[in-house]
């Protein structure tokens, strides 16, 4: 287990590893997310019959900053583009255009960006991007657990 982290202010870091997947894309999926607290990890995850890869990916992150019961510092490290280029870029503007994307349509899986963003307002958050199924250990342990969960389905 990892030792505690402590961030630059002080307060105790939460890291947390998501991911989310379908096969076929769609079809059924399934997501997960490992959190760790100092010494302390929780795994999260769960599965849906009929999704995409983009909603699980959501769902993951979703799932783990509701998880936090108070306001933390989290680094959140994920594989999906999708996922850090909708909170680092994209976000901002969907909400001031009434979540329109820049073509004036309605933003795909809204109601989860909406969720997400809910989720994330209490907490300070470093969106990392991780290279997918390229020997990240947490990664591929999140990825291997969202894969169980789909395929509990059955």
């Amino acid at each position: 287990m990892a030792e505690t982290r402590q961030a630059p202010g002080g307060e105790t870091l939460v890291e947390i590893w998501t991911d989310g997947g379908c096969k076929p894309n769609p079809g059924p999926g399934g997501w997960a997310a490992i959190l760790r607290y100092g010494k302390v990890e929780r795994e999260l995850s769960g599965a849906e019959a009929e999704t995409t890869n983009n909603r699980m990916e959501l769902t993951a992150a979703i799932a783990a900053l509701e998880a936090l019961k108070r306001p933390c510092r989290v680094i959140l490290h994920t594989d999906s583009e999708y996922l850090r280029n909708g909170m680092e870029r994209w976000i901002t503007g969907w909400v001031r255009n009434n979540w329109r994307n820049a073509a004036r349509e309605p933003v795909k899986n809204f109601e989860l960006w909406q969720r997400l963003l809910a989720a994330a307002r209490p907490h300070e958050i470093e969106w990392r991007w991780v290279r997918g199924h390229a020997g990240d250990p947490m990664n591929e342990r999140a990825d291997a657990l969202a894969t169980a969960a789909r395929e509990a389905l059955g």
